[in-house]
């Protein structure tokens, strides 16, 4: 047991099985667990992804695929899902695949190259899923079963996974990434590991094979939103890697050696054929989490320096960025709107910023430990809401590794009466993240925000602060029919929504605002 568990276990009262607010009752639903022959993963970190896997596609091949006028924001949301973003539970309607006992099959042994075509069994696997990873397996549970085990596990034997994202809108079927402590990056389709009863990868696509562009561990991986097959995967060392899907897995990538470690630069390999295609040197240090705004417009990168740090993706310049009032910055969320972005870390806090403003608009005080997980509750809309743009408020959540759930609300008039944000100044030399120097043009000057005073920021109080682990959290996801919160040692608990609640998509938006159905992370 980790020291921070055991301080946790130590000082938790008797933990309640549900929690209340102001439109009514939260009851924890059921919970998902590790195999009881599973090993303790130590200092592994459990990570939290959602899937929703549609129909199987048709065997018809000659089928036209959707254009991308018709996958619109569709395409966007459903990408966004798989970065831990809650969303319509599906009734899977699905028996368990595989025992999670089964010891068939063997370490990984993925093939690389071209993708497989997937082979079409009568199970189909349509259905809400929960991935999460524990010492050197990553586990697959199905949402809306009651079984606490995992219906699936596939173990890898060369490394332990750490971070996983999904595409719910992947053309090819390969869906899935699985980010390694190695550096080893692999892309899979969710559905063919669910079709098969073993517990070995299937038909994988991989990247960095034992370092060759970056030794150093992955930390965070995550798909583009509005950029079919492509994905960055952040790295311990301060660096991001685009990969395009579409390119060789096997082709040589090198990039000039970086002069300055504590500057922005963007380099690009110089064939076209190389993957990754480019290499974003962010900071001196980790990057800690990746998530993109719903248009896949903004990149917002999280890091050890303590900086959050808001990137045009396609320009591929630094908008804004500032720095947490202490410590490291673990995590990010985007508002379903993009006007708003969570971060929280070792400062005890979640802190609001708002795009328009470019600064912070408030903080979040009630965690006791560091926040290791933020979200925005896009489908919590105001109770007895006649659709009117007055009062607008925002529900959005946060777990820590004080064990604990708190509930929030933002409220659009608070706001309003914010003092004016401190004056910028550009940060000394040597400061992380001063200037964006692509390699292939000149230096261009940005600005920073410093870290905050502690008098400077609005403070707001959480509408529900509730114990609800034994052990220190480490994400969490909301659903239109639940909450779900997963501790660091891989416990999964999930909370069904009052029995009043009626399911939007507001992302703290006005309804007025709320013509796209999507998600946001």
């Amino acid at each position: 047991m980790s020291s921070a568990s055991a301080a946790v276990r130590s000082q938790s009262p008797a933990l309640k099985a549900l929690f209340k607010t102001p439109e009514g009752r939260y009851n924890l639903l059921h919970e998902k667990t590790l195999p009881s022959a599973a090993a303790s993963h130590g200092k592994f970190v459990s990570q939290l992804t959602i899937a929703y896997l549609k129909e199987k596609p048709p065997a018809n091949p000659s089928q036209a695929a959707p254009s991308a006028t018709s996958l619109g924001v569709r395409s966007a949301a459903a990408r966004l899902l798989g970065a831990g973003n809650g969303s319509r539970s599906l009734n899977n309607g699905v028996s368990r695949v595989v025992s999670a006992n089964s010891k068939t099959g063997g370490p990984i042994g993925a093939s690389v190259g071209s993708i497989a075509q997937l082979p079409s069994p009568n199970y189909d696997g349509k259905g809400t899923y929960l991935i999460f990873n524990a010492a050197d397996s990553l586990f697959i549970s199905d949402l809306n079963s009651m079984e606490k085990d995992p219906i699936k596990s596939i173990q890898f034997g060369n490394s332990n996974p750490v971070c996983h994202a999904f595409d719910a809108e992947a053309s090819d079927g390969h869906d899935l990434l699985i980010g390694l402590h190695s550096g080893d990056i692999y892309l899979v389709s969710l559905r063919q590991q669910l079709q098969d009863p073993g517990r070995k990868l299937l038909a994988a696509q991989h990247y960095n094979k034992e370092g060759t562009t970056n030794n150093s561990r992955c930390t965070c991986v995550a798909w583009v939103t509005e950029r079919e097959g492509t994905f960055v995967v952040g790295h311990a060392d301060g660096n991001i890697y685009v990969y395009e899907k579409s390119k060789d897995v096997t082709a040589d990538s090198s990039f000039p050696v970086i002069k300055d470690q504590t500057q922005f630069s963007v380099a690009h390999t110089r064939s076209n054929k190389s993957n990754p295609v480019a290499r974003w040197h962010v900071c001196h240090g980790s990057v800690n989490s990746i998530s993109f705004s719903v248009n896949g417009t903004y990149m917002a990168t999280v890091t050890r320096d303590g900086y959050l740090r808001v990137f045009d993706f396609s320009k591929e310049q630094l908008a804004f960025g500032g720095k947490s009032y202490y410590g490291a910055l673990l995590c990010s969320a985007w508002s379903l709107d993009g006007k708003y972005i969570l971060t929280g870390g070792e400062d005890d806090l979640v802190q609001v910023w708002s795009m328009e403003d470019k600064k912070i608009v408030a903080w979040g005080e009630g965690h006791n430990s560091w926040v290791s997980g933020v979200a925005f509750d896009s489908y919590w809309s105001t109770p007895n809401s006649e659709g009117t743009e007055e009062n607008v408020v925002y529900r959005f959540g946060s777990v820590g590794q004080d064990a604990q759930l708190l509930l929030w609300d933002l409220v659009m008039d608070e706001l309003l009466m914010m003092p004016p944000p401190p004056t910028p100044r550009r940060l000394p030399g040597g400061s992380p993240t001063l200037s964006s120097v692509r390699s292939h043009s000149a230096t261009t000057p940005l600005l920073l925000l410093p870290a905050p005073s502690i008098g400077d920021i609005p403070k707001i109080s959480p509408l529900v602060a509730q114990c609800v682990h034994t052990d220190p959290l480490s994400a969490l996801i909301f659903t239109d029919e639940s909450v779900i919160a997963i501790s660091r040692e891989a416990h999964i608990k999930i909370w069904e929504r009052p029995q009043n609640h009626q399911p939007t998509q507001s992302g703290g938006s006005s309804p007025k605002d709320n013509a796209a159905t999507i998600i946001i992370h």
